[in-house]
């Protein structure tokens, strides 16, 4: 398990000398306090409702005034996320879905038969069993927890079982699918499929996998679900879009961004998230609770991992380093370190394309809070996440996904 719950890389991460948490949570509609109020917590606003209300996002120069304000604020004005859950209660996650989740992939396999060797040996590259299955993991405990607020039950209905294979099913077809667009070389800490097999046959291995879900979706014979879950597939191509693209002007770049993070990574788990609280119980406000618990644990599983894309060794996150910059793309510490370092707009507008911008770029984010100010914002999103789940009636599952929420931000590949 790629996790480590160690205090000191918490102090490296931040440069702090303890940990620091999320300040209180912002009021019902948010606001920002003004220059001059340091005296207030700082809230996210509109970046934070964003994806809830489908609206407005702050400006980005107001995100990072609010961040500053966060990092300058005394930690004895902050409360601790991590108090949420006590000792007493503390469950571990992978433990307690481990029921749920035996046989994963091997019942994933069963799904991928096909008659040509070849073909199939390709679709199973991923699904040897070394992976997380952190996205099955939420769904499995997703589903008990919401079981057991409806009806008391911890049991899994086979359908919600399904619904974590499928999610599986649809997050690895992207993967291939992500390697063969941006050329990449190794995945997981082996080779990619289109490597190995080149593109034309990783296009094609992508699309069965993504065929073979869509069969298993349609086996749990249930429309509202069906419908749920192809809203992840069409997100996932709009942020790929969105990704392929960029926006002039600074103050449109962090919506930009948060906006296809949301559709290339959030999607697949909030909506997962949603369908198996469709199947085990029938209150709408359960069915959005779920919904808003994966969406914000989504993005802060996405703004780690491009906090690690700087922080973390190849070899550790086993697929190169500063990935990103050399793709092109301007994640969270890159936006961030821009307003210390302007000179990176003119890197960022032509995509890190010119020798030595890649270079520029990283020691420009190194020298900055960049790094610092997305996992502060990776923070908040997990501690939004936790006051969602705080909803459902307690259990083990409930707890659980709280400290899931922990995990995501103490992983460090």
């Amino acid at each position: 398990m790629a996790l480590r719950w160690g205090g000191w890389w918490w102090r490296w991460r931040c440069g702090a000398s303890a940990r620091r948490a999320p300040p209180p949570l912002p009021p019902p509609h948010g606001s920002v306090p003004g220059p001059g109020s340091r005296s207030s917590p700082p809230v996210l606003g509109g970046a934070m409702c964003h994806f809830a209300q489908r609206s407005s996002v702050l400006s980005f120069p107001k995100i990072c005034n609010i961040f500053w304000r966060f990092h300058h604020t005394s930690t004895s004005q902050m409360c601790s996320c991590s108090k949420t859950v006590s000792d007493e209660k503390y469950q571990d996650p992978f433990q307690l879905g481990r029921k749920d989740l035996k046989n994963l992939y091997e019942d994933i396999k069963k799904e991928l038969l096909v008659s040509t060797a070849e073909l199939r040996e390709m679709c199973e590259y991923y699904f040897d069993g070394k992976g997380k299955a952190f996205r099955p993991m939420i769904v499995v405990l997703m589903a008990r927890a919401c079981n057991i607020h409806h009806s008391n039950s911890r049991e899994v209905q086979a359908s919600q079982r399904s619904v974590a294979i499928i999610a599986e099913m649809i997050h690895t077809a992207s993967l291939v699918h992500d390697d063969v667009i941006d050329d990449a070389n190794s995945r997981r800490g082996k080779m990619t499929v289109n490597q190995i097999w080149g593109e034309r046959k990783a296009v094609l291995a992508g699309d069965f996998i993504l065929s073979a879900a869509s069969l298993a979706l349609a086996r749990i014979g249930n429309t509202t679900i069906i419908s749920v879950l192809t809203q992840v597939i069409e997100d996932l191509v709009r942020g790929e879009f969105l990704q392929l693209g960029s926006k002039e002007n600074e103050n449109e770049r962090f919506a930009h961004y948060l906006e296809k993070t949301f559709k290339k990574t959030a999607s697949l788990i909030a909506n997962s998230c949603k369908a198996v609280s469709i199947l085990g119980c029938p209150d709408p406000k359960v069915h959005e609770i779920a919904y808003q618990y994966g969406k914000n644990v989504g993005i802060a599983f996405q703004l780690i991992d491009d906090v690690l894309d700087f922080t973390s060794c190849a070899d550790h996150l086993g697929k190169p380093a500063a990935a990103d910059l050399k793709l092109g793309l301007a994640t969270g510490p890159v936006l961030f370190a821009c307003r210390q370092f302007p000179e990176m707009n003119a890197m960022i507008m032509r995509r890190f394309s010119k020798p030595g911008d890649v270079e520029r770029a990283r020691k420009y984010v190194l020298q900055s809070d960049g790094v610092q100010q997305t996992t502060y914002l990776a923070q908040r999103y997990c501690h939004e996440a936790t006051r969602e789940i705080s909803k459902l009636r307690p259990s083990p599952e409930r707890e659980a996904l709280i400290q899931l929420t922990e995990m995501v931000l103490m992983r460090d590949k």
